[in-house]
Order: C-alpha cells, then structure tokens, then sequence
C-alpha cells in the first residue's frame, strides 16, 4: 500500500505526463480495434450477400449467338434441352446434383387472393443450391417422389404466405397456378432481397402442365473440386465446350451462354479481403509500435526527471530492487488502465456500429449488405493490450534499471 500510495502521489504531481502516455497507450488500442472491426464488417457484408446460395454453385443461361458457327447465322437465340443437361451430367466430372430450371410468370390465386408470381419447375437438388430455408411448422420442399409421380404439388415463398393466406396456414391448401389445382406441401420462409417471391413445383410437372416446348432457360449445378482461381476457369471453358456441342454454338462465342460460378466470384472475394486484412494488420501493427515508443519516450523522461530522487532514496538506504519494482509498477498500471481504457472505448463504438446496423437490416430486411457485425475477437484485443502492457514493463525497465546503477552521489549531483 505504501509503494500504490506513492506512485499515486507522483502520478498526481505529474498530471500532464500521466496523461501523455496513457493516451498514448489508449490511441493505440483503440485505433486497432476500429481498424479490425472495419475490416471485419466489410467482410462480412460481403460474404453475408453469397448465403443466396452455396459458393460451390454453378449457374447457366443461354443467350444469343453472335458469331457463325458451322452454316448457322449469327444471332440466333438460344435455349436448353435435355440434351445438355444429360450433356453436363455425362461428360463434367466435377458437376453434381444438376437441375434444369424452368421458369414461368403465372397467376397463383387462394380464394379472393391473386398474384403474379415466378413458378419454377425444379429437381429436389435446387433446396441445397440456393439455401432454402424451411421452419419446423413449414413443411418440406420438392422430393423424388413429386418427381416421379408428376405431382402437382408446390412450395411457395414467405411473401407469397403472406399475400395470399392473410396469416392463415397454408400447409395442405390447394391453390390454383393459372386454371391448375396445387396442393402446398411447404413454405421457404428465407428472405428474398427482390421481388414479391417465387413458388416452386416438380420439374416434370412443369413440363407436362406449363411447357409444352420441353426448353428452359437456366441450369444450376453443384461443382467439386475447384479449389482455386484456375480451376474455376478452366472448368467455366470446358463447360461451355461440352455445352456448345449441343446446342450448336461456337465456344469462344462470348455473348452464346452465360455463366455465373459463385465459387469463383467467392475466391476473386475472398483473395481481396485478405489483401484488406493484411493491410488492415499492418496498419495495426504500426499504430501499436507508435503507441510503444510513444510510452518508452515518456518513460525515458520520467526516469531521467527522478534520477535525483533515485540517488536520494538509494542514500538512505533503499534497496534498488525496491526502486525498480516501484517504477515498473507505475508503468503497469498506467499502460493497464489507459489500456483498457482504449479497449472499452473501441469495443464500445464497435457494438454501438452493430446495433445500428442490425436496427437498419431488421428495417431493410431486403436490402443487401457492404458492412455487416464489424465486431472484434477478444482474443486480439486482449493479446494487443497485453503488447502494450509489455512494453511499458520494457520501457519503465530499461531506464530505470540504468538509473539504479548510478552512485548515489553522482545521481543527487543530477541537474535533470
């Protein structure tokens, strides 16, 4: 209590210096959790806008030919079969759980309720692909079952729910799509970022009932395998090579079929924001290092201003050991509690950031996302403030056991 009683007074005496370096200790804990909390939310809002569906997907479309291709004209317009789709699962190893979607904008109605709605006809696999989500009370998606037995059956999405059934369950109601009676056997209840939603029914179903043509317009797959930047695209090439079989088209023809590789996309991602977090460290580790010399020069000086002190107490007969525990103690607890100061007050604005932004999305639960949770692991901010705590050890050390060493007198001779 003694030696807390007069590192009190001493701190008292030299409000300025205190000061000085607690924040110099503080700006440095504090600017490195704003850093990382920064980067962390723009990597999270980023990745949160890929949980439309899984990152090893696989999307295609058909588009139009801009090029000849063996006695055909440019400009055709293009559309899927089954050809391609037996083409993918025959001939892409890497391809798996593939479904053709074929995509109709029909009239749903539930009594007096009516809509226009997108009415996919999809293969069970479509649930995983794109993350559907379905509660306890919200039945099931598209089975083999529905597939095989040509069931007119449908899965409709949340905001359909809600437009047509006016908070009546819809589970085992039948529902007409165009002049077509539909049972609902589930309800997706993820939210969609646009549109008023979509309802979902067998693919076979779909052909028999609404497509007569027996063409789509899109196939979505699952690809393994692809772990890398060059991977993706070599298999995005040999794709569009099996595919163009098929369908007639000239391979190098940009404009004939569109891809969308979320895997891809997710890699070219993720390579930036570990480019960001990198920087973001460095960064970091640099305001840290200020902060450290920021506390070694105001502990320098503080030894230098008590070197006369020193040589004093070492007069009347106090142990050296005792005058270095006292400085270390004053620089332990000046960098712990400005510390923790830094801590709080970047953990604070962090947590203050995330409230809003959580109030904002509940708001604008459709609205995508470019910052999102830029909340810190404590582990960091705990290892960064124990740095700091370090090196006002090293730097109260350093000095002050240069000081004990001097002579008593030649230290009381001092003229700071």
């Amino acid at each position: 209590m003694d030696i807390l009683q007069e590192i009190w007074s001493g701190l008292k005496r030299n409000k300025l210096r205190t000061v000085l370096t607690g924040l110099s200790v503080s700006w440095g804990i504090f600017i490195l959790i704003i850093l990382m909390g920064a980067g962390n939310g723009l990597r999270n809002g980023v990745t949160s806008n890929f949980s439309d569906r899984s990152t090893n997907t696989v999307q295609l479309w058909p588009g139009r030919t801009s090029l000849p291709y063996k006695g055909y004209q440019s400009g055709r317009n293009l559309s899927f079969t089954e050809k391609e789709l037996n083409k993918v699962k025959l001939e892409v190893a890497e391809a798996v759980n593939e479904t053709p979607i074929v995509d109709k904008n029909l009239n749903i109605s539930y009594k007096n309720e009516y809509g226009s709605y997108p009415v996919k006809g999809v293969l069970p696999h479509y649930e995983n692909i794109f993350n559907l989500e379905f509660d306890a009370d919200g039945g099931r998606f598209i089975n083999e079952a529905d597939i095989m037995g040509t069931r007119k059956v449908i899965v409709i999405d949340k905001k359909i729910q809600e437009v047509l059934f006016k908070g009546e369950s819809p589970m085992g109601k039948f529902v007409k799509v165009d002049q077509v009676m539909f049972q609902v056997v589930g309800v997706n209840s993820k939210k969609e970022r646009w549109g008023d939603g979509s309802a979902y029914i067998p693919y076979s179903t779909a052909q028999m009932v609404f497509n007569p043509s027996k063409k789509f317009y899109s196939m979505a797959m699952v690809v393994e395998g692809l772990e890398t930047k060059e991977a993706n695209e070599e298999f995005n090439d040999r794709l569009k090579e099996n595919v163009s079989q098929t369908m007639l088209f000239d391979p190098k023809d940009a404009q004939a079929l569109w891809i969308n590789n979320s895997q891809q996309n997710y890699l070219q991602t993720m390579n930036i924001f570990n480019g960001i977090s990198l920087f973001v460290l460095v960064i970091g580790i640099f305001t840290l290092i200020a902060g450290v010399v920021g506390v070694s020069n105001i502990m320098l000086v503080t030894v230098k201003e008590r070197t006369r002190e020193i040589g004093i107490r070492k007069a009347i007969g106090a142990p050296p050991a005792q005058i270095l525990f006292t400085i270390i103690l004053e620089s332990i607890l000046i960098t712990a509690l400005f510390g923790y100061m830094g801590m709080m007050a970047g953990i604070g604005i962090t947590e203050v950031v995330n409230m809003v932004l959580e109030q904002s999305a509940a708001a604008n639960p459709s609205g995508m996302s470019v910052f999102k949770n830029p909340t810190v692991n404590l582990n960091y901010v705990y290892f960064s403030t124990m740095i700091m705590i370090i090196a006002g050890i090293i730097a109260g050390y350093m000095p002050a056991r240069k000081a004990v060493k001097i002579k008593p007198i030649e230290a009381m001779r001092d003229e700071n």
